[in-house]
Order: structure tokens, then sequence, then C-alpha cells
């Protein structure tokens, strides 16, 4: 992958993080068992995802190196804690701040168990905010306000090519979608998930 772009230096997770807080407070207690676009996950399990990256880079940002980056997404099936409508928004908030600090895009860091440079896991943590603020929303009946940056670089970073081979094993095969389908359904599918999704698909 070609982390060394113009726009690396601009990504700035604000954005994905205020549209995953914004959306917690139109969660019903009662839709937490309500499927989402990932197949392995209900709402409950999603939250509980969103709880676990945050933190993890987090501190792959802060190069605080430990269990919350050792562990691989698919480890086991995460749980969640009754606190999450109060503590998921300052997690965001600290994450947003951890990678506005230059330190955290030079060198290397971990997550997910996985060594990666610095630009290149600020790139997989606005993917993984914007992919999954989409499915919560989808999930829970509620609008996707995705910023326009933030979609460009995960469409450019999900799209695949000679220098980034886009491990389907992650992100499952690409939805057809028109050329000129609008930005967030052109990255919602190169995810792998149907821009039209509705629960009960």
């Amino acid at each position: 992958m070609d982390t060394h772009t113009e726009t690396t230096p601009t990504i700035d997770l604000e954005p994905a993080a205020r549209q995953i807080a914004s959306l917690l407070d139109g969660i019903d207690e009662q839709q937490l068992d309500d499927p989402t676009p990932c197949p392995d996950y209900a709402v409950r399990e999603l939250l509980a995802h969103l709880v676990g990256l945050t933190t993890a880079f987090r501190d792959a940002a802060r190069k605080d190196l430990g269990p919350t980056t050792d562990t691989a997404p698919d480890a086991s099936v995460p749980v969640l804690g009754d606190d999450w409508r109060e503590a998921l928004p300052p997690l965001l908030d600290e994450l947003v701040t951890a990678w506005r600090e230059p330190a955290a895009r030079q060198g290397m860091t971990r997550a997910g168990s996985v060594d990666l440079p610095g630009e290149v896991a600020l790139l997989v943590a606005l993917d993984e905010l914007v992919i999954h603020g989409w499915d919560l929303a989808r999930s829970t009946g509620q609008k996707y306000e995705g910023d326009e940056a933030g979609l460009r670089a995960s469409l450019a970073m999900l799209t695949p090519g000679d220098d980034n081979p886009r491990p389907e094993s992650i992100f499952g095969p690409p939805v057809p979608v028109p050329a000129d389908a609008p930005l967030v359904d052109r990255a919602i599918a190169m995810s792998g998930r149907r821009p039209d999704w509705e629960p009960g698909d």
C-alpha cells in the first residue's frame, strides 16, 4: 500500500468519530440484538467492537503497546459493557486527540496484533470508524452523515491495486455498484457490504 500520499497528513478522525457518537442516543436498548451488516455481530457486538477498536487504535497512536493492541479482532466475540453509552464518546475523543499528535504517525506501531507503520494505522483506524459508523447507522435506522474526506480515504484504502492487495478475508469481495453511485455507496460496496442493506435482509 502506498502510504506516502498528499492526503495522509491532513487526515483527521474527528468527523467519523463525531458521527458515531451522534448515533448513540438514537439506539434503543431493544435494538441491541438486531442484526447488522457484519454477519457475526448483532448491534451489541458491533458497539463492543467499536469500544475495543477505539481503545486499541488510541493506544496504537500513543505507542502504548500491550493487551489492547495485541489482541486480534477475531480472537473472540466482543462483549458490551453496561456503560457503553457513557464510555464510548470519551474514548472517541481520546482517539481523535491521540492521532493529532505528529509522533503518532511516525515509526511503527501495533493494532489488532499486527505491526504496521503509524501512517497506515491511521488509515485503518479511519476506515474502521467510517465503515462501522455506517453499519451502526444502518442497523439502527439512523441517517449516516459521512464526510467526503473520510469516505474518499476509506475508498482509496479499500480499492484493490498493485500496491494494495486488499485481503478479502478481512473485507469480503467488493459489491458491484454503478460508477456514478454516491461516494458513500462506493466506499461501502468496496468494503464488501451492500449499500442498500436493511435489517432483515
